[in-house]
């Protein structure tokens, strides 16, 4: 057989598990698995190196259009791109809202070959699109509707439950969640301490996201829909979580899994100000035990770049958020060489998972007919977190100065080498990411 793209001599992980054998592709598909498969018009020696399934990040903030002095949707997905990422679900609070299906439509225009990364857009639901939903999450190329119950950056936020039952009652796919109680935040506004950013999680504190989660569980199983609780930060939520697996799934950021309030606040005052907020250090423990007890469904970055001016703001002036998409991967790997992840649970929660939770078509392993993403990793690479490697415009991370075991080499699209040794190809190859829920409506 002849090939577009021969992966060879790299180390494979298929569902089967991981295995030395050479991947074929054509047409940007794998169209075969084994060894001594034939010629290729190009091949690739992954010699040392482990041939994941393309990484999927299903939460990124790009700020376009409206806030593109922050990230746009070409900066975001290179970065993306660089730290080994082959798609992202980017999220509807932009300036306007991408809560019509003119602004869905203007996103995926401005985005066609000009993101790095194959994409798709949340439409944001507020109470005045509710009922129109059902039709704006079957636009191809949208990942669902989500719901701020609390407000974070941006205008959008259903927080009261008529409104919130009424989107819930409008479509059939999950609806993500952002799962923080705005009244019982309101109510805790004093606890903010001007200046003192280490005050945030003591204003959006434990109960403010437990209070937000039993809510939208239980308004979820009165309506049979089914959803997907985002950037979970206490255990206690987990546990809760667990017990309606039928009904929610969940994810975990990065930050949550690496950052400990202890040392994140004096360290990086507001540059470690984010919503829901980075808590202790059994905060942070407590995510692991679950994560490693299978509750969480698949992590995402929650990648919310503000630049350097607005984050050195007073608290609580400065706005939350900040960068994470390119470091999505390779912290990952870093708790993988640190024994505290298995290969096989990145893998599921950044590849297979996203797949599974939001009905992916031909995306997230490593099978014969499946889209040729990969993601393909120096698993014992050591290395530093530079300035010089970042990519998001707002240019900085809190990760800067780390140092790593582990570091993507390779992020392969739909059969196109978009980026090697972190060297980006010459053009952008990003198409809308295809959903069994549009693809078959």
């Amino acid at each position: 057989m002849t090939f577009d793209l021969l992966l060879k001599n790299g180390t494979v992980h298929t569902p089967g598990g991981a295995e030395s054998v050479d991947v074929g592709v054509r047409g940007g598909r794998i169209v075969a698995i084994g060894t001594a498969l034939g010629d290729a018009g190009e091949a690739i020696d992954c010699t040392g190196l482990d041939v994941l399934p393309g990484c999927i990040d299903s939460q990124v903030h790009f700020r376009e259009p409206g806030l593109e002095h922050k990230e746009d949707l070409e900066s975001g997905s290179r970065a993306a791109v660089l730290g080994g990422v082959t798609a992202v679900f980017e999220m509807p609070n932009t300036n306007p809202n991408t809560d019509t299906a003119d602004r869905v439509h203007d996103k995926l225009k401005r985005a066609h070959h000009r993101m790095w990364c194959d994409h798709a857009f949340y439409v944001g639901a507020t109470a005045d699109n509710a009922e129109r939903l059902k039709e704006l999450e079957r636009i191809p190329g949208t990942s669902g509707v989500k719901i701020f119950m609390g407000a974070s950056t941006g205008s959008l936020l259903v927080d009261d439950d008529d409104a919130l039952s009424r989107v819930l009652a409008s479509g059939t796919r999950r609806v993500a969640i952002h799962a923080e109680d705005e009244a019982r935040m309101n109510a805790r506004k004093d606890h903010r301490v001007e200046g003192d950013p280490s005050s945030h999680p003591v204003w959006r504190d434990d109960e403010s996201a437990m209070i937000a989660t039993k809510r939208i569980i239980d308004l979820a199983r009165k309506a049979r829909r089914r959803i997907h609780i985002l950037h979970v930060t206490t255990p206690a939520e987990l546990e809760y979580i667990a017990r309606h697996k039928d009904i929610a799934t969940c994810e975990v950021t990065p930050q949550h899994l690496t950052l400990a309030a202890e040392d994140a606040y004096p360290r990086l005052g507001t540059y470690a100000q984010m919503n829901p907020p980075i808590r202790s250090g059994a905060h942070r423990d407590g995510l692991w035990h679950w994560l490693n007890q299978g509750v969480p469904d698949v992590l995402g970055s929650d990648h919310a770049p503000h630049t350097i001016e607005e984050k050195a703001k007073p608290y609580p002036g400065s706005p939350s958020g900040m960068p994470g998409v390119q470091t999505l991967v390779p912290l990952l790997l870093n708790h993988v060489a640190e024994g505290r992840l298995s290969l096989r649970r990145f893998i599921e929660l950044t590849s297979s998972g996203p797949q599974r939770v939001f009905g992916l078509v031909g995306k997230g392993r490593i099978a014969l007919g499946y889209d040729a993403d990969f993601t393909v990793v120096d698993l014992k690479k050591r290395w530093t977190i530079g300035s010089d490697w970042l990519a998001s415009r707002c240019g900085w991370s809190p990760f800067e100065g780390m140092e790593l075991t582990g570091k993507a080499i390779g992020t392969i699209i739909r059969g196109h080498r978009v980026m090697w040794e972190d060297a980006l190809a010459n053009q952008a190859v990003g198409e809308p990411v295809r959903f069994e829920a549009t693809e078959f409506a």
